[in-house]
């Protein structure tokens, strides 16, 4: 794809999306008014672990309002259990996870019975007369306790490992580079647990067809055609009967990339009572009804010769499953297995990881899904080297850089990476921010002993994204694929429509792949209207998750409007009598190469398409293209972020100074967008390093499930960022494009935790535990609190 100055793509063109969504015209799934709708309240346990011994309804049936009530044994016979579609090995432990609980409840907010009421709030009144006898068990909440098996949650099981996954090319080779290495670098960190805040809620409405069979879910979902395809096996019911609607989605984050049990229940109750049912999430609730990101416990290792060039890195992960496995639980740590050795050129590895089952929400996949936590490994563990090597932390990074000259690299776990230049990104950061000017600062600031230190951490990340190709997730043993479809229509009056297999909740598609279309077929962006998640609309895809939306989708789009445009020259060869090979397009019309005046737009084909009077023989009528396209590789977008912070050694606080993010994601199709998603995704990160933090006490109990408690970063506590970019195209697909709507997350969280650790250096400490708030910098200040690598196991995750 070659951009030039009169291209659609690569401009700033404002969301066409937006003016409804700013208005309020939007419609969200809370929004759908559907009469005589009844509402789902569901009975959540109180308890982490502990056996369900009796349910009583009666009181709660005879409350005003209420329809019906039900336990888990009532409506166990209705379902299978809720699925999961990454059985990482042959031999993984997956218990089943049944939408309502019937024997033994597993975390608080497991269901355990449901009560349906012609209101919202009778139905939330009657919920809380539901009695519930239950025996409360042990609870395991600390990931190296699952590990011991101290308490084994799943008694059939016989143990709280799910799997054990390996990724070790060359034990040997492995072994010998920490044998002769210079340098060894052993760093523990943890990932703390997060609770996903997207805008919208959870919600779900499922409205039968009057007269049976049919059933149509609208639910606020990233992947309509995914749950369409689980909700017809876990019910049993014919495919062809489901419909799912995705309406307006007010963010996902990958919280919103699973089949959760309301929208089972919703199902069911719908059929059985055969009028629509309905379920909204509580704020509240969510921390008990909607997955939680990260969780694990990081041991990583680097061997480095005396200038610090680095011959192996070693991971070993204790990976926090929750409860149960959802829909891609196991998988989550699996998709950061492959990149621990980062941007760098290490030619020996070995990853391992368990899962473990927890009395915690179940874990799923959280903006990035195990690549942030890789590169937070991995450039955590960069800084601690330079420090042992004795050199700045750009320094190492560049002796270890995987060169420019070296792509399409092979690396040492296996993967392809397509194009690359990571110093340049690193070098256009460093000027952007002026490293030097900030480290000459930084000197005189702690020879004056001033109180505010500075620091100035450094991100240089990669990661994989476009999850595909489907071959390669066959071998990851992955139960999908990873193509996506599409549609391009030209319609009789030259209007443009698209049909895409993506689901977008925020990320602007309606916008860019107009924008694509746009530029292909020479018409207006305000002509094309995209059409997506409604699977009755889409017959055909994949959704949206994993960054994969442009690379895939939006290749699949372009390619479709290439065929639209391979049958209209056919058609206008045909029409001014000129051989196919004379014809040249350009600006959304045909002309004949040497007759300046035998030329036919774009819009007269589609009409002679629709008319079918004058076509080539054997020519179907209509102009459309449709293609289904499966990449040969991930793509892997790169970059480089700096955080600039100032720490108040009296108090703690941290205080985010400035924000420089250099990304490179191939070629941009709308650099507004760009620029969106990388804001959103730096935030994420920020947070996680400095505000979030999914809080259990040792009983199981969260700590934090409102927004008083749970510290979702506000305007006030965002900080400017400044952003840049390169353009390396990745050659894997015809526009060159790449991903970004993950690569803020992955980046920002390690360089945020960089800068506060160089900052408190002088002061010997060179870890913090995150989130890293002013009680726990001022504690490690005072020395009340030991250095996070020298504590057990993950009781970082537990609020003491």
């Amino acid at each position: 794809m070659t951009v030039t100055e009169s291209s659609v793509v690569g401009s700033r063109l404002l969301r066409k999306e937006d003016p409804e969504l700013l208005t309020g015209e939007a419609r969200f799934v809370d929004d759908l008014d559907l009469t005589g709708a009844l509402w789902v309240a569901c009975v959540r346990s109180p308890h982490a672990h502990a056996r369900i011994n009796s349910v009583d309804l009666g009181a709660a049936l005879d409350a005003d309002g209420v329809v019906a009530a039900y336990s888990g044994a009532d409506l166990a016979e209705s379902w299978g259990p809720l699925p999961c579609a990454w059985p990482v090995t042959d031999d993984m432990k997956n218990p089943a996870h049944l939408p309502i609980a019937v024997d033994k409840a597993n975390y608080v907010g497991d269901v355990v019975a449901v009560v349906l009421a012609d209101d919202r709030y009778k139905a939330v009144d009657a919920a809380a007369l539901v009695e519930v006898d239950y025996e409360p068990l042990d609870a395991v909440v600390d990931l190296e306790d699952a590990v011991a098996d101290s308490v084994v949650i799943h008694e059939d099981l016989g143990t709280n490992a799910s799997y054990t996954w390996e990724l070790t090319p060359d034990a040997d080779a492995v072994e010998a580079a920490f044998s002769t290495a210079d340098h060894v670098v052993a760093e523990r960190y943890i990932q703390q647990r997060l609770i996903p805040a997207a805008m919208e809620p959870r919600g779900v409405v499922a409205v039968p067809a009057p007269f049976g069979g049919d059933i149509t879910i609208y639910s606020a979902t990233q992947i309509p055609h995914i749950l369409k395809v689980m909700v017809a096996l876990t019910l049993g019911l014919p495919e062809q009967k489901v419909r799912v609607v995705a309406p307006s989605v007010g963010g996902g984050f990958g919280s919103k990339l699973n089949v959760y049990a309301e929208e089972i229940m919703c199902t069911a109750l719908a059929l059985r009572h055969g009028v629509p049912v309905r379920w909204t999430e509580g704020r509240s609730e969510a921390a008990g009804s909607t997955i939680q990101g990260r969780g694990q416990i990081q041991d990583i290792e680097l061997a480095a010769d005396a200038e610090g060039r680095i011959s192996a890195v070693r991971v070993k992960l204790v990976a926090d499953m929750g409860a149960y496995l959802q829909l891609v639980t196991p998988g989550v740590p699996l998709l950061g297995a492959f990149l621990y050795h980062g941007c760098y050129d290490i030619p020996n590895y070995s990853f391992v990881c368990t899962g473990v089952f927890t009395n915690m929400t179940p874990t799923d996949a959280y903006r990035g899904a195990g690549r942030p936590e890789a590169t937070y490994a991995i450039e955590r563990a960069m800084d601690s080297l330079a420090a042992a090597v004795g050199v700045d932390p750009a320094e190492i990074r560049r002796r270890n850089f995987i060169g420019p000259e070296q792509f399409p690299y092979e690396s040492a776990p296996g993967l392809v990476f397509d194009s690359g230049n990571y110093p340049q990104t690193l070098g256009r950061a460093l000027e952007v921010v002026d490293y030097e000017g900030l480290r000459a600062q930084q000197v005189e600031r702690r020879a004056a002993g001033d109180t505010r230190q500075v620091g100035v951490g450094l991100s240089s990340y990669v990661e994989m994204c476009g999850l595909a190709p489907s071959r390669v997730l066959a071998s990851l043993n992955y139960a999908a694929g990873g193509w996506e479809s599409a549609t391009v229509r030209v319609l009789p009056t030259a209007k443009v429509q698209v049909v895409t297999g993506t689901s977008p909740h925020g990320q602007g598609h309606e916008t860019c792949w107009s924008m694509i279309v746009a530029d292909q077929l020479g018409v207006d962006p305000d002509d094309v209207e995209v059409l997506h998640s409604d699977t009755a609309i889409s017959p055909l895809g994949l959704d949206s998750y994993g960054s994969r939306s442009l690379s895939v989708g939006g290749t699949a789009v372009y390619m479709a409007a290439e065929k639209v445009i391979d049958k209209a020259r056919l058609i206008a060869a045909h029409q001014m009598e000129a051989n196919v090979e004379d014809l040249e397009f350009s600006d959304g019309t045909f002309r004949v190469r040497g007759q300046p005046d035998a030329e036919m737009p774009m819009a007269a084909v589609a009409f002679e398409a629709f008319t079918a009077h004058n076509l080539p023989d054997g020519m179907e009528p209509n102009l459309e293209g449709h293609m289904t396209w499966d990449p040969p590789n991930f793509t892997f977008p790169f970059g480089t972020h700096v955080a600039v912070v100032e720490v108040d050694t009296e108090t703690g606080e941290v205080e985010m100074v400035d924000y420089v993010a250099v990304d490179d994601c191939g070629n941009q199709i709308n650099p507004m967008v760009v620029e969106g998603q990388v804001h959103g995704g730096i935030l994420q990160g920020v947070a996680q390093a400095l505000w979030e933090e999914a809080a259990f006490d040792a009983d199981g109990q969260p700590r934090n499930v409102s927004f008083l408690d749970y510290l979702v970063p506000s305007s006030a506590e965002t900080p400017s960022f400044r952003t840049d970019s390169t353009v390396t195209p990745s050659p894997t697909n015809p526009m060159g494009v790449k991903g970004i709507g993950e690569a803020g997350t992955i980046a920002s969280t390690p360089a945020v935790v960089n800068a506060i650790a160089d900052a408190l250096s002088p002061l010997g400490i060179n870890d913090i535990e995150m989130p890293a708030t002013p009680e726990r910098i001022w504690e490690l200040i005072s020395g009340s609190q030991d250095p996070p690598s020298r504590r057990r196991g993950l009781r970082g995750l537990l609020r003491r």
